[in-house]
């Protein structure tokens, strides 16, 4: 019998002979950055989640948790991977209180799902996180991946107040409360936002729900050049107005997102048709708000010199600001050879975004840049091939946007790289100054380095 055979007969064992798969094929589509687990299993509880943790500890056997998998090459390569846990068995609501906008749910259940429940109710979740039609809800807290709502909603730390998880002694944790006036102590769970399952596997989350709004709204701007994007956006940062985004594209950028809208037989904003950068803004409230919202958008584009402006209405800005959520998912494919980076500074102005492509433009690779709200950019560099020449480039690239950004006090993160470059550079950019402290984390919660080891910052 083969390793990989007895390590699933044991765990047949445990979860039963329906709750674990070692075909090869299967074992395939989990594999992370090319390293392949030795199987799957896909418990339906908590409970069950608890003892398949309990057995790898006895086992030594390392745990990445998953959902839909849409986002499992965020990260450093994992150093062991012998357990797939696969939650998406987990998927159902435990409780929704319409009345006190309060919600929980476990962590498989699609955010899809999630949102035609929620809107029967007239409520949502500002989790509009790329991958969206396969996500889960525990993918998208683990990822920490940006939602487009951030600018009005903030993050997944203002409105997720609880959580139920196994932690790396096999103990079921909880943190937080299910209703708001219930949350006291310390808020351990917003630890397991964006930590790619390495401080444990969640198994509940408790979320504060949103008033779903009345309508919508969208504006587009085009300038001849990025300072005066960069102008008008700060000028609506200015402005005091309820936006719910609010982001600027570069031309390269543009030009991809109308592609892909023709592709789809969606309608083309006119306002995207021609040269130029790009201001988007989507907006929310009853009929009054967005009519007052618009009025003064176009008057600041006036104000700002814009060359073409555009309010859009309907399946117009859904599409627009549906392919906007989406953009971790087509920068990242959107050349055989692609770095994409997330980094934030404080405030980013045109001279940075000529900085951070600079050895882009110097190495003859195109760069695109999106920046979104709260001071986040993405900046995708594109190549033809993954060749060795190509990875020595982006190597000497990521380099160069590391250093840049970090004589700014920023912060940078290659959201996806090719396989081959994550053996010569860490994706979590140059060591922290609280890489110590996120050690003793790791240790508190996961003392045997069972789950997703080497995949975080510091190689936690």
């Amino acid at each position: 019998m083969t390793a990989t055979a007895n390590l699933a007969t044991r765990l047949e064992g445990v979860l039963g002979a329906h709750h674990v798969v070692a075909a090869e094929e299967a074992l395939l589509t989990y594999a992370v950055d090319g390293v392949m687990p030795a199987v799957i299993v896909r418990p339906a509880s908590a409970l069950e989640v608890a003892e398949t943790v309990r057995f790898a500890i006895a086992e030594k056997l390392a745990i990445l948790a998953c959902g839909s998998r849409s986002k499992m090459d965020i990260g450093m390569p994992p150093t062991r991977y012998d357990i797939a846990m696969d939650t998406t068995a987990q998927h159902e609501i435990a409780h929704f209180d319409a009345d006190d906008l309060t919600l929980s749910v476990d962590p498989g259940i699609p955010l899809r799902k999630l949102e035609g429940i929620l809107a029967e109710k007239h409520q949502f979740l500002p989790l509009a996180v790329p991958c969206y039609e396969g996500s889960t809800a525990g993918g998208a807290i683990a990822s920490g991946i940006d939602s487009v709502l951030r600018q009005q909603y903030g993050t997944a730390r203002d409105f997720l107040i609880g959580a139920e998880f196994v932690d790396g002694k096999g103990n079921l944790c909880r943190s937080g409360g299910r209703v708001v006036k219930n949350v006291t102590g310390y808020d351990l769970h917003k630890l397991l936002i964006g930590s790619l399952g390495t401080l444990g596997v969640i198994t509940r989350l408790n979320f504060r729900t949103f008033p779903l709004p009345q309508s919508s709204g969208g504006h587009v701007v085009a300038f001849t050049s990025a300072e005066n994007a960069l102008a008008h956006r700060e000028s609506l940062e200015n402005s005091g107005l309820p936006l719910a985004n609010l982001e600027v594209l570069s031309p390269e950028v543009t030009t991809m997102v109308t592609a892909i809208l023709r592709r789809g037989g969606a309608e083309v904003p006119a306002s995207l048709e021609g040269s130029g950068w790009l201001v988007y803004v989507s907006y929310e409230g009853n009929p009054a708000i967005i009519r007052r919202i618009s009025d003064h958008l176009e008057r600041a584009a006036r104000a700002n010199d814009a060359l073409r402006s555009e309010v859009l209405e309907g399946a117009a800005d859904e599409n627009l600001g549906g392919m906007l959520r989406e953009a971790f998912e087509w920068l990242r494919w959107a050349a055989p050879g692609v770095l994409l980076f997330r980094i934030v500074l404080g405030k980013i102005t045109s001279g940075d975004l000529g900085e951070l492509t600079r050895a882009a433009e110097a190495a003859s690779l195109r760069a695109t840049l999106l920046l979104r709200a709260a001071g986040i950019a993405y900046v995708a560099i594109l190549a033809e091939d993954e060749e060795e020449d190509t990875l020595e480039q982006f190597e000497k690239i990521v380099a160069d946007v590391c250093m840049r950004v970090s004589a700014r006090s920023g912060h940078s993160t290659l959201l996806h790289a090719p396989e081959g470059l994550k053996s010569r550079v860490n994706v979590w950019g140059p060591e922290r100054a609280d890489l110590g402290l996120m050690r003793r984390v790791k240790l508190a919660f996961d003392p045997q380095n069972i789950f997703a080891p080497g995949r975080f910052v510091g190689g936690l």
